[in-house]
């Protein structure tokens, strides 16, 4: 039997009847449904159960968005979640008996979660966001183009999808309501959302990515909240057994955004940002859409900490698209001696220009969702301390002894311990070939650890101040093999704003083509690192992000570009990266001190001969190497900047970009 029914015998069941007052209320609707309709579902939902909390102590407003939702997902019962740690503890035990989760009894509190192989990662050609006019979302291309800024869907189109979806979605199951803030409870900066799912992962997920609970519930008032609805789509009682206890709905997954509404529908997948709303869906493809109207900026982007020896301290903001060590760089161990770094988060920012001009940020989120591939003590020490306890870990492999594993922990795993594979291989080894012949992997390239960031060792001081912390410099970056130089800076906010919008990457797991199948590792295009989570037109984008440099008393952070990935003529990394990117983080401080160690190239401002620190350096770096500017990579990179320019964002691209990047190939052709 499943959790979600077996709770029933758990928690004290109540009824709440409010059919006679629910009957009059026909002015319920869900997100585009007729009135007469959601009125119905109101009255169909006013006799269901609750299994905790009490719809009465619910603000109005709240307690009709509850009901709405229930009489048209038709869920057995509903429970209120309250977010404490008995109510945790419950649902954890619940998940294990279950089969969802596997505790990992090597660590403190920890469990792995094995997902259906359908349903691994973010799935892109299936999340739209549906506005009256489909300028609003996306730009218009030309005939024969297809638009690589986001997915949109008319709300006649959506609204014949939710109906083919949700009516039912959970029947024999619990609806759990999960109250939730994006950012410090109280924070000017914050945002509350209520997500309404029928899955028990997503529930024990949300409790370590938000600030979850009772506290959030309160801070609504009569205020405006974020409306999350999610369901794994398989009412009970299932046609067919789940992979791995896993169920989900892979051929009907539909992600869905309404931001003139501020809601969001999410159909199928119980995965991370699929089914995590708070996380890509609000923090950023909702949340952009509101910065957009409040005038502030909601970002793909890590907020650091640096602090030089002298003791002054700086805070940077840096875009990297995902699978781009920004959660490396997020926990940075600095190779500089007197140097510290503190991470205030490791993927989203939300930042506003404060009454003084200063932009300050916020992580939004309160837990890490990192790529485990990779993670390993020589790579990002700090994540592997933050994740020894009260972490859940999904689709990685498991060794013998009740550990975690994946690619890039071999050497730290006793080599005579059995490893299983995520897909249940057993005895894995790194040379392991399937039937087919090909390598099989330890676990999915798209496995997370998912775990309170307050676990953090170096979590910066004010990672919960309710003001944000003040950015000094913006970096943008990405995986470039060739041409591009190791660090630049911008012109100016403007040129800044270019970089931004040109910045290119090879593909990461998430990306897939419209037939779902997996993209090869070629450079893409990922402006501001933000392809697949704008909420609105690129171009309107682009312009609100010029717009700030027209505002009086703004006191504009500076613009960096980096790239720690440039390989030699043999394929190898030029720049040994990692805890050496201080390095490159001392030089950028040094230029937001105004320090004259930058000169003028075709580009923007590259460092002076010398000027980056290369004392104790392990390694003989090419330096000449790392910033030579090859004449021909650049012409080509800006007709290829102009083609993707005019074709995603064509009439909609702002003139001042445009300029940009006209500049920009005068100057290399003049190299």
């Amino acid at each position: 039997m499943s959790s979600l029914i077996s709770l029933r015998n758990i928690f004290t069941r109540r009824t709440y009847n409010v059919a006679k007052s629910l009957a009059a209320q026909t002015h319920l609707h869900h997100g585009l449904r007729h009135k007469s309709s959601a009125a119905s579902d109101a009255i169909a939902a006013a006799s269901i159960k609750v299994a905790n909390g009490n719809l009465n102590d619910l603000q109005p407003h709240v307690r009709q968005y509850v009901l709405e939702k229930a009489g048209l997902c038709k869920p057995d019962q509903i429970y209120i979640c309250d977010g404490s740690e008995e109510e945790n503890q419950s649902f954890i035990k619940q998940l294990e008996k279950d089969g969802l989760l596997k505790k990992l009894p090597k660590y403190d509190n920890c469990y792995l979660a094995l997902t259906d192989p359908k349903d691994v990662a973010r799935v892109e050609h299936k999340t739209v966001i549906s506005t009256k006019n489909q300028r609003d979302t996306i730009p218009i291309v030309e005939d024969g183009i297809k638009g690589q800024v986001g997915y949109w869907m008319s709300p006649r189109k959506l609204q014949e999808e939710l109906d083919d979806r949700f009516p039912g979605c959970m029947k024999g199951r619990t609806m759990y309501v999960i109250p939730f803030s994006m950012g410090p409870i109280g924070s000017p900066l914050g945002k509350i959302g209520i997500e309404l799912t029928d899955s028990l992962y997503v529930v024990a997920s949300m409790r370590i990515m938000t600030r979850m609970g009772a506290a959030a519930m309160k801070a609504i008032g009569s205020g405006e909240f974020v409306k999350c609805l999610h369901s794994i789509g398989q009412p009970l009682p299932m046609e067919k057994k789940p992979t791995n206890h896993w169920p989900c709905n892979p051929p009907k997954t539909l992600i869905t955004h309404i931001p003139d509404k501020r809601e969001i529908a999410s159909f199928g997948s119980g995965y991370g940002g699929n089914s995590l709303l708070g996380k890509k869906c609000f923090a950023l493809r909702i949340a952009s859409r509101i910065a957009k109207d409040e005038g502030w900026l909601a970002e793909h982007m890590l907020i650091l900490g640096l602090t030089n020896p002298q003791g002054v301290k700086r805070y940077v903001a840096a875009a990297f698209p995902s699978a781009c060590g920004k959660t490396n760089l997020a926990m940075i161990n600095p190779t500089l001696p007197g140097w510290k770094a503190e991470c205030v988060g490791d993927d989203i920012a939300w930042m506003k220009f404060d009454e003084e001009g200063r932009l300050r940020a916020i992580n939004p989120e309160y837990g890490f969702f990192g790529v485990a591939p990779g993670t390993s003590h020589d790579t990002n020490p700090n994540a592997m301390e933050t994740i020894k306890s009260n972490t859940v870990f999904t689709n990685v492999a498991e060794t013998g002894d009740g550990g975690f594993f994946w690619e890039g922990l071999e050497k730290e795993v006793d080599k005579n311990v059995d490893i299983t594979t995520w897909l249940g291989h057993k005895n894995w080894h790194k040379d392991m070939l399937s039937d087919a012949g090909k390598k099989i992997l330890s676990a999915h390239p798209n496995s997370r650890f998912c775990a309170p960031a307050s676990q953090c060792p170096v979590m910066d001081p004010a990672w919960e101040d309710p003001r944000g912390v003040p950015i000094d410099a913006i970096i943008f970056g990405g995986r470039r093999p060739k041409g591009v130089p190791l660090v630049y800076e911008a012109f100016n906010w403007q040129h800044g704003v270019f970089i931004g919008a040109s910045m290119r990457s090879e593909a990461t797991a998430a990306a897939q083509d419209a037939s779902g199948k997996a993209m090869p590792k070629v450079v893409m295009h990922d402006p501001f690192a933000m392809r697949p989570f704008f909420g609105y037109n690129f171009g309107d984008y682009l312009a609100h992000w010029l717009s700030f440099q027209e505002k009086p008393g703004y006191k504009l952070p500076k613009i960096f570009h980096v790239n720690w990935f440039r390989k030699d003529s043999n394929g190898s990394f030029m720049w040994p990266g990692f805890g050496e990117n201080t390095r490159v983080l001392e030089w950028i401080f040094k230029r937001c001190n105004e320090d004259n160690v930058a000169e003028k190239s075709a580009i923007g401002y590259v460092p002076t001969e010398g000027s980056i620190n290369l004392d104790g350096l392990k390694e003989s770096v090419d330096m000449h190497g790392l910033y030579h500017l090859p004449k021909d990579f650049w012409l080509e990179e800006c007709q290829a900047i102009r083609k993707y320019l005019k074709e995603q964002v064509n009439k909609d691209l702002p003139e001042a970009i445009k300029l940009e990047l006209d500049a920009l190939e005068q100057r290399v052709r003049k190299m």
